[in-house]
């Protein structure tokens, strides 16, 4: 474990070596999911270097009335997008029924515009049965990955592995008693931003996802892209 600044030149190099310690685990068959954008990239070379095929997992936060940055929860995209909802956070706010429901809708509709715009009409790859490895190029408080263990659970997956290259020891912590296995390269204490542990952490675009998506789908080989991105809002429900 890593207390450097900085410990990946890029989301490509945090991929290769991420991949690297996934392949030491021994996972039987897995399917890598991707918290788009900035996971793609990351999630692209560990899917290529294992031979796995790739999918995307798209979280969209459910915001808190007048505070949008607030989560009370996350609508989770799959064969039927789940609502994950956070208890404290539903306490504290007491959302009326109305809005909860106003919300998910409007947050449906942007699940499947996103879906179409990075994937067209490719079929989705159901994590039914399958061992799961969830990627993202590192995790800050861990809400959009918690709310994608649990809708991956209820949606059937035989196992759930979450490989990131970088998070704090808290989240870590957390995350360790809802899945299966954890592989996380660095988790440096005290813990800042993921941004500081990558040398390039440059924006991931639109653009990229679905050239990546792409190569997945047609090929099986490491990415020559180079610089990815910096984690789109949607990646900290």
């Amino acid at each position: 474990m890593s207390h450097e600044s900085h410990c990946f030149a890029d989301r490509v190099d945090a991929g290769r070596r991420l991949a690297a310690a996934i392949a030491r685990e021994g996972i039987a068959d897995p399917l890598v999911m991707a918290l788009p954008r900035g996971g793609v990239p990351v999630a692209f070379e560990v899917a290529a270097i294992l031979g796995a095929p790739l999918e995307l997992l798209i979280v969209r936060k459910i915001g808190a009335p007048g505070h949008a940055e607030f989560g009370l929860g996350a609508l989770v995209d799959g064969d039927e997008p789940q609502l994950v909802l956070n208890a404290e956070a539903m306490r504290l706010v007491k959302p009326s029924k109305a809005y909860l429901e106003a919300e998910t809708a409007r947050q449906r509709l942007e699940l499947e515009r996103r879906r179409t715009l990075y994937l067209g009409d490719r079929p989705r790859i159901s994590a039914e049965k399958r061992n799961v490895v969830i990627v993202d190029d590192g995790i800050a408080t861990g809400g959009t990955v918690r709310a994608a263990v649990q809708a991956l659970r209820k949606a059937g997956a035989a196992a759930l592995i979450v490989a990131v290259p970088v998070a704090p020891p808290s989240a870590i912590a957390s995350l360790r008693r809802q899945i299966d296995r954890l592989v996380c390269l660095a988790t440096p204490n005290p813990f800042h931003a993921v941004s500081i542990h990558y040398d390039d952490f440059e924006q991931t675009t639109d653009a990229e996802v679905i050239a990546l998506m792409r190569r997945a789908k047609g090929e099986n080989t490491p990415s020559q892209v180079g610089n990815a991105a910096k984690s789109s809002d949607e990646n900290e429900a």
